[in-house]
């Protein structure tokens, strides 16, 4: 293989696009070897049974390298498929919440044990570990703890792990061919609103298209609008964490629509 452009660096790693010897180009992502490279081989593969993801070529701790995903611009047919795929990849569902292999976020690490049910693993693996590392003040800390101790009376009705993202902004996006294509991922088994919570905090094109289709092809449950900010707790903190205050305020008006529900 060889190298063609240098794409700058993510979370510590490099980034670069390299052609294989038989003219295939391929992304390439480098760095200090560590479990969290082949942690997204895993969630690639394990999405990709079920939804566009680029191929896995090769994943080793210190390099992964996936086919080259040619971009273009998102028309409302691609908008509105991508929110069918994802129903269905929602719907394939998980053995259980969290995952077999190791959970990171950028470079953080998640836990992936298991749970009783979602709302005990969202908040004992996602919430309050990245709450003891954001560095709040004790007020912010303890209105979060609030939240989190509603999370049983908030979190909807029960629906069994689906087969998620977990980290699904518009940046883990990619359109081509006339599809969205999923990087990046954070992938376990989940609550499904959590990955259109991620879609509606960043932004992503034609959203509406892709939540109407979505709703066509699986049926939200009553009262997902208003959950939104539950499950948007986890990325803001993480956001808190990686990037300091300048995302505190975002978390704080989230925390207090939880209390407010």
């Amino acid at each position: 293989m060889r190298f063609a452009e240098e794409l700058g660096t993510s979370h510590g790693r490099r980034l670069r696009r390299g052609v294989l010897d038989d003219g295939r180009a391929v992304f390439v992502k480098s760095g200090p070897a560590s479990e969290v490279l082949v942690s997204e081989a895993a969630g690639l593969r394990w999405l990709g049974e079920v939804a566009a993801v680029p191929e896995v070529i090769e994943a080793e701790p210190d390099r992964l390298v996936l086919a080259w995903v040619r971009e273009e611009r998102p028309d409302r047919a691609a908008a509105e498929r991508f929110g069918r795929m994802l129903a269905r990849m929602h719907r394939a569902g998980a053995e259980r919440f969290g995952a077999p292999w190791p959970g990171f976020i950028a470079e953080l690490p998640m836990d992936n044990a298991d749970a009783p049910d979602w709302a005990t693993f969202y908040g004992e693996r996602r919430v309050l570990p990245f709450l003891r590392e954001a560095r709040l003040p004790a007020s912010d800390v303890a209105l979060v703890e609030r939240a989190v101790a509603r999370l049983p009376e908030v979190a909807g009705p029960a629906e069994p792990p689906a087969r998620i993202h977990g980290d699904l902004w518009s940046g883990n996006v990619l359109w081509s061919c006339g599809q969205g294509v999923l990087i990046d991922p954070a992938a376990h088994g989940g609550h499904r609103e959590t990955d259109l919570a991620m879609l509606d905090l960043f932004g992503l094109p034609r959203l509406d298209r892709v939540l109407g289709a979505y709703r066509e092809e699986w049926p939200l449950a009553e009262g997902w609008r208003e959950r939104v900010p539950v499950h948007q707790l986890h990325p803001l903190l993480v956001h808190v964490v990686l990037y300091g205050g300048g995302y505190r305020d975002s978390l704080m008006a989230a925390v207090r629509r939880v209390l407010s529900l």
